[in-house]
């Protein structure tokens, strides 16, 4: 840090504070620490959460290796723990690859040919047509198919204990999920985001970049998840809206393949749906022994539904970011939302992000308990089915299609046509309020130290050192508007015949994570 940066500066901005249109100027004085200078309490943040994330951590692996997890259990503690890693590791490039394929999409692909070859390769077929929705849409089942495979590889069994530690560690880390949670949060998803908002061409720029994305295609492709487009259908109806893309309409064939998977996909979805309850109402899950089975029904509602929301509060958040304070809603509690997300700058969207998605987790872990089947020997198989489909049942990734479709892409699909009535809403007031708590106790800071030691140990360079500015590519005709390889030639136009050049649709929010460098 060089002697000439001021650690108190004053930063002026012009609001608008009536919505009539008269300016008026606000000054703020800020400290700035610099870049890898965090203020002592930040600095406090980093460390004790990176404290706890080696506690939890060390407690996980105890577990495995102790054979108090599901996957330990049944097969092998080594078999477990491998498991675990791997899962951990690939989550973490389906977050990264998430930030950085969305943010590269703008950018004509051809500027990093030659220096990143493997970035590229998934570019050019990413940012073609409509590629980057069918992407995404495979990627969050993907997350949370991880998400379920690390719960069953180091979550603990019901009751467990560890090394004789004392009543109220087992209940906080063992017993609630909270090691879990902040093992899976910190290494698997905050970190890599962090970084793939700042390094993207670096962090996808490797052949596991390169498989993961089409993983994901692929996942799209199966029409596993295809009842979602139905939603689209239905929601964009409702609105009044058509239905965007960047692709020249579908031939006959290609609609009858498309709609056989639609409804193959909502057959299965209500398939699985059927057997998570027959399990549940069966005591065959591992939600925690004494609770009813109708309150666990209840509680699974209820947390998808919290998931639900906050997945729509995200692309309402950013529907309505560059709107003026009049045009956010007229309710109070609209107002209430904007006015504590937008000030100073949309300070507290980035750390409405970290919020959510610890509390996004944090629930998942909860309806992985209830969706999680639990057969044992002489159990009869669900409905009768065959052992492969309940070999296949015991994975889990039913509940991934289950959360994917009901918990995720749904909400996110309601809250893009409408985003002023999710704001509107009084519960997403109160889990804003509830996220930007999580994100100020600092539970997660530990991601930023690991983002700091992944990026300097791969000596990763910003994009703008290998690309230039958005300002620099678009004197150069090198920015090619929200899709630099659109095959038609053209970009989406909006319900009132405007070019679209920006914003965000209903898979593309999770983007504008910031992932501040605060290590």
């Amino acid at each position: 840090m060089t002697n000439d940066v001021k650690l108190i500066q004053m930063m002026s901005h012009w609001d608008d504070p009536m919505g009539d249109g008269k300016l008026k100027k606000k000054t703020v004085i800020v400290l700035n620490c610099g870049e890898g200078w965090p203020s002592p309490l930040m600095l406090f943040k980093n460390i004790y959460s990176t404290i706890l994330l080696i506690f939890a951590t060390t407690i996980i692996i105890g577990l495995i290796f102790t054979g108090k997890t599901s996957l330990a259990d049944s097969t092998s503690p080594v078999l477990a723990f491998f498991l675990l890693w791997i899962a951990v590791l690939w989550l973490s490039m389906v977050e990264g690859g998430q930030a950085s394929l969305v943010g590269l999409a703008p950018i004509k692909s051809e500027m990093f040919k030659d220096s990143h070859p493997r970035s590229f390769m998934s570019c050019k077929v990413c940012h073609t047509g409509d590629n980057l929705e069918r992407y995404l849409m495979g990627r969050q089942f993907m997350v949370l198919a991880l998400v379920f495979v690390i719960n069953m590889c180091g979550a603990p069994l019901a009751e467990a204990t560890l090394w004789g530690f004392p009543d109220w560690i087992v209940e906080v880390f063992l017993v609630t999920g909270w090691a879990m949670i902040l093992f899976t949060c910190m290494l698997g998803q905050l970190n890599t985001q962090a970084n793939a908002c700042h390094y993207m061409l670096d962090y996808i720029n490797s052949y596991f970049a390169v498989f993961t994305f089409w993983v994901a295609m692929a996942i799209e492709f199966s029409g596993l998840l295809h009842s979602s487009y139905l939603i689209q259908v239905l929601v964009a109806a409702a609105a009044g809206k058509k239905v965007e893309s960047f692709e020249a309409e579908r031939t006959q064939l290609q609609q009858a393949f498309f709609w056989f998977r639609v409804y193959m996909s909502l057959t299965l979805l209500c398939f699985f749906l059927a057997v998570t309850i027959e399990a549940l109402y069966n005591g065959q899950t591992t939600m925690w022994s004494g609770v009813p089975h109708t309150v666990a029904l209840i509680l699974f509602i209820i947390l998808m539904s919290i998931v639900g929301l906050l997945e729509g509060m995200q692309i309402a958040f950013f529907a309505v970011a560059k709107l003026p304070e009049n045009e956010r809603g007229e309710g109070k509690f609209a107002k209430w939302t904007c006015d504590l997300l937008y000030k100073n700058g949309n300070a507290n969207l980035p750390k409405f992000m970290v919020g959510r998605q610890l509390c996004v987790v944090s629930c998942f872990f909860v309806i992985a308990r209830v969706t999680t089947l639990d057969i044992g020997e002489d159990d009869p198989n669900i409905f009768g089915v065959t052992d492969g489909l309940q070999g296949f049942f015991n994975t889990g990734l039913h509940a991934a299609v289950i959360t994917t479709i009901v918990a995720s892409i749904s909400w996110q699909l309601v809250a893009s046509a409408f985003p002023i009535q999710v704001l509107q809403f009084p519960l997403t007031y109160i889990l804003l309020v509830w996220c930007l708590f999580l994100e100020a106790t600092g539970l997660c800071n530990g991601a930023y130290v690991i983002a700091w030691v992944h990026r300097t140990c791969k000596g990763w360079k910003k994009d703008e050192a290998y690309i230039g500015t958005a300002e620099d590519r678009a004197r150069k005709g090198l920015q090619g508007g929200v899709r630099s390889m659109d095959t038609l030639g053209k970009v989406r136009k909006s319900e009132t015949g405007d070019t679209k050049t920006g914003g965000h649709d209903e898979f593309t929010a999770d983007k504008d994570f910031a992932g501040d460098d605060q290590a």
